[in-house]
């Protein structure tokens, strides 16, 4: 792995945290409170800046704007952050400015229209956890991807903490790339990613491939992106579904 030299990341967020994220590498849940220990938790850290803008702001200011026939949502998005992202090494602001995000995309409302009945409030929470840690994984601008952690690979992660089948992992991750799907949700995606400095990208095709989804910034190498990540992925996954308490049914 390559690494730079950073401390513990520590936050406490406003809902606890599933224990057994635990079972990962680098990683400690107590109730709330998240320790990560950079260089056991990634398989890649070589940024420990990311760009993210006050949630608050995105809500009172982002959220409720409509698209018109000169300007798209994804242009709102670009000129917002344009304007208010800043940004920071700290990692902790990162994470709660994350939380914030996915408690907001993730939220029980989206349970009655998702046409998937096996999906539950408490799998909703599964993702928002899991896509809390995810913003921490980073792409540069030239399309390099940065920093890698295990949740870029979601059904193995998820897998490994909550114990779900490869059949349950994969369809919680159709929900977690079903904004590309459904315009509603992806218009809600677009906007509520600006918090974190860009737009959600994901290199998985119509079904989970484990090619994973990150948070990029406009105008960052697709191309170079797509390769990166073909060129790490196989690897990595295994080490993560290595941690597996229990067999997949």
């Amino acid at each position: 792995m390559t690494t730079i030299d950073t401390a513990a990341i520590t936050v406490v967020l406003p809902e606890a945290f599933d224990e057994r994220w635990s079972r990962l590498p680098g990683i400690q849940v107590d109730g709330r409170r998240i320790t990560i220990d950079p260089a056991e938790y990634f398989f890649r850290f070589e940024s420990n800046t990311w760009l993210v803008a006050d949630w608050e702001l995105v809500k009172a200011e982002l959220l409720d704007l409509e698209e018109t026939t000169e300007s798209a949502v994804e242009q709102l998005a670009l000129d917002f952050i344009k304007i208010h992202a800043e940004s920071t090494s700290d990692a902790a602001r990162v994470l709660s400015t994350a939380y914030e995000v996915y408690a907001y995309l993730f939220r029980d409302e989206h349970l009655a229209s998702l046409g998937l009945p096996q999906i539950t409030a408490e799998h909703l929470r599964m993702l928002r956890e899991a896509a809390t840690l995810m913003a921490l994984n980073k792409v540069e601008l030239d399309g390099h991807i940065s920093n890698v952690g295990p949740c870029w690979f979601f059904p193995a992660a998820t897998s490994v903490v909550f114990d779900l089948s490869d059949e349950m992992g994969g369809m919680l991750d159709e929900v977690y790339h079903g904004g590309w799907f459904n315009e509603h949700r992806r218009i809600e995606s677009i906007k509520a990613h600006a918090a974190l400095g860009g737009r959600l990208v994901h290199g998985c095709q119509s079904v989970p491939d484990q090619t994973g989804g990150v948070v990029a910034p406009y105008g960052a190498s697709m191309a170079a992106f797509r390769n990166d990540l073909a060129a790490f992925k196989a690897g990595w996954i295994e080490q993560v579904y290595a941690h597996r308490v229990s067999p997949a049914a």
